[in-house]
């Protein structure tokens, strides 16, 4: 079993590492969208400041400056967190006299001088803490739509064109069964993503210094976790189909809501209710969602502990479905 198992996944393995197209692809198309959004976002020219109001805002003359943005928090540790990341300038409790500052922050040095210029008696606290550029909150998305593309289209039409060319029709005839063959399949796919994943992370990591304050291990299972859940999802569209233009529909069908809702590009955080409630049935969502804690705020397995688990039961049951539908054949025998 072992040996037909081992044949399977080191074939597929050949087909995908020689087709110099697909690879060149999945490893350049990641590295120049990240490239690109380190130039559009870096030095942007922002003149606004962004200061935070624990409890409500009063009426002086610092409220009232204009090309400020002010934020109420209630919780002072959220707001010392996005202090701390750069999201905020400045946070002042005016009830408490006090205020609290990012020394790395250029802004808000500014900021300060503009507070102490109307409103003198506030003692200060110093808060250090590097900042958050949008590049590090993005990265997780653009390498988790990378794998997505790669694990939906690298499972659903490979395992199509096989049926379609009557390939799966050749191994049926074989000792082969249908569980060596959908997890070598499976395997390969998952070792090719983490591979090329892996590089291409470490590599723009050299280039740029991501934000990480997690444990590499603890993002290297979330990616595992996601991995996974998206190929069993791709082996479930392509199950029994034989036409390749329907499976692509499907798979568009199933790829590009998950990229317009899953939070690749922008939070959801403030969407409208019904949207953030969508999204929770997409596993990227929940890959990306405990990628970035783990990055951008230091959280462990257990503090991710509900993506994790949606991550692990939606790829039970998407292999599930996957293996029951699947046929050598469109048709059942």
């Amino acid at each position: 079993m072992f040996k037909r198992f081992l044949a399977v996944f080191k074939a597929r393995n050949y087909e995908f590492f020689r087709d110099r197209s697909a690879l060149g692809w999945n490893i350049m198309f990641p590295i120049l969208l990240l490239v690109g959004f380190a130039f559009i976002f870096s030095g942007d020219g922002k003149s606004l400041y962004k200061i935070g109001i624990l409890g409500e805002k009063p009426v002086n003359a610092f409220t009232q400056l204009q090309h400020v943005e002010f934020v109420a928090y209630q919780q002072v540790d959220v707001a010392e967190q996005k202090l701390r990341q750069h999201k905020l300038d400045l946070l002042v409790d005016f009830n408490a006299a006090r205020y609290w500052v990012n020394d790395s922050s250029a802004n808000g040095y500014m900021a300060e001088k503009l507070l102490l210029a109307s409103e003198t008696k506030l003692v200060k606290q110093v808060i250090t803490g590097k900042e958050i550029r949008y590049l590090d909150w993005v990265v997780p998305g653009i390498l988790g739509m990378n794998m997505m593309f790669s694990c939906l289209f690298g499972i659903g039409y490979v395992i199509v064109r096989y049926r379609k060319n009557s390939v799966l029709k050749r191994l049926h005839a074989t000792p082969l069964k249908p569980i060596e063959f959908l997890t070598a399949q499976i395997c390969s796919r998952l070792f090719i993503i983490l591979l090329l994943s892996s590089v291409i992370f470490i590599g723009c990591n050299v280039m740029f210094d991501f934000y990480m304050v997690g444990i590499y291990f603890d993002l290297f299972i979330i990616t595992l976790l996601g991995a996974f859940s998206l190929i069993a999802l791709g082996l479930l569209v392509a199950a029994r189909s034989e036409s390749e233009e329907f499976t692509g529909g499907m798979l568009n069908l199933t790829s590009w809501p998950m990229m317009m809702l899953s939070g690749v590009w922008f939070s959801l955080e403030g969407s409208p209710g019904f949207i953030q409630t969508i999204a929770q049935f997409f596993p990227l969502t929940h890959l990306l969602e405990g990628a970035r804690q783990i990055m951008l705020e230091g959280a462990s397995l257990w503090q991710i502990k509900q993506q994790v688990l949606a991550l692990f039961v939606m790829s039970v049951v998407f292999l599930v479905l996957g293996a029951w539908l699947f046929r050598w054949q469109g048709q059942a025998r």
